[in-house]
């Protein structure tokens, strides 16, 4: 029941976060395209059901993600995100009524199966909850190091794979940070009630971490292809994120001859969301500027 009930939590905030991709996309199309910023466009997504719709799928993962985190380790809750883009496809092949081709199916086979092996592998086991702040400083500046070098290294490149991947590899840490002072707030809300939640410094972290998360993956998604950044945002998540619940939460993973096994599923996951990467419907989907041209490579 330990292990059950965060991979639940986290399996519904994935599913809900694909419904709200799709969701949010859908009415999207709907509304009067721009080049630039229009300030209607709020007014205009606000009256589509559609878009709220989107909204509160979107309320119900961030839900979901910080009861996961209340009651498991990082280590397990963080790496099932990956399901996020397989189940993105799916609900967008019925929603959206497009075709998700055979090799797709195939692609997200391989991404479950290969974070199944990775995860049983693995065997991550702890769930500390507290966590000293002379752990914090050096995690919070490592990570925060990264991220600005990977950054400033994706800005100095022209648009293209290099960009892109650079700018994906600093969403991931970002969102494994955000993850991680997310864990630690709800812990704090649990044993010291919302007042101590409030004046958590980090509540005001995450939720400064995952704005920088959202600003930067929208860059990166416009930065070039999502066969660059897709799996550096995917890959960089899961691993940060087993980084950080090793060295600040103290959970364990197994070690040895298990080593074997888990770098054989992450290299299925790796391939898997590669491939999905490359197929036209993951870039109408998550990539709203690539649909006009995915649009004329469907076309016949």
């Amino acid at each position: 029941m330990h292990t059950l009930l965060p991979v639940v939590f986290a399996l519904c905030a994935a599913f809900s976060n694909a419904v709200a991709t799709v969701l949010q996309r859908k009415a999207a199309l709907t509304v009067p395209r721009s080049e630039g910023f229009r300030a209607g466009l709020m007014l205009d997504l606000l009256r589509r059901p559609v878009w709220l719709a989107g909204i509160l799928a979107v309320i119900a993962a961030g839900v979901c993600q910080a009861l996961a985190l209340a009651t498991g380790p990082l280590t397990i809750v963080q790496p099932l995100f990956v399901l996020e883009l397989p189940l993105t496809l799916v609900v967008a092949s019925l929603l959206m009524h497009r075709h998700l081709p055979r090799t797709g199916w195939l692609a997200v086979a391989v991404v479950v199966g290969g974070l199944v092996v990775a995860l049983a592998s693995a065997a991550p086991t702890g769930n500390r909850t507290h966590v000293a702040l002379d752990r914090w400083i050096p995690a919070l500046a490592v990570c925060v190091g990264a991220v600005a070098v990977l950054a400033l290294a994706g800005l100095k490149r022209p648009e293209g794979r290099a960009r892109a991947a650079c700018l994906g590899g600093a969403t991931a840490i970002s969102y494994a940070l955000t993850a991680a002072l997310m864990k630690a707030s709800m812990h704090i809300l649990d044993d010291q009630g919302i007042e101590a939640f409030f004046s958590a410094w980090q509540t005001y972290g995450f939720a400064a971490t995952g704005v920088c998360a959202l600003f930067l993956l929208e860059n990166a998604m416009q930065a070039g292809p999502l066969v660059a950044s897709q799996p550096a945002l995917t890959l960089g998540d899961a691993a940060v994120s087993l980084a950080l619940g090793i060295t600040l939460y103290e959970e364990e993973v197994r070690s040895g001859w298990w080593l074997l096994p888990q770098l054989c599923g992450v290299a299925l996951i790796a391939a898997g969301v590669l491939a999905l990467s490359r197929i036209p419907l993951t870039r109408s989907v998550v990539a709203p500027d690539d649909s006009e041209s995915e649009k004329a490579t469907e076309a016949p």
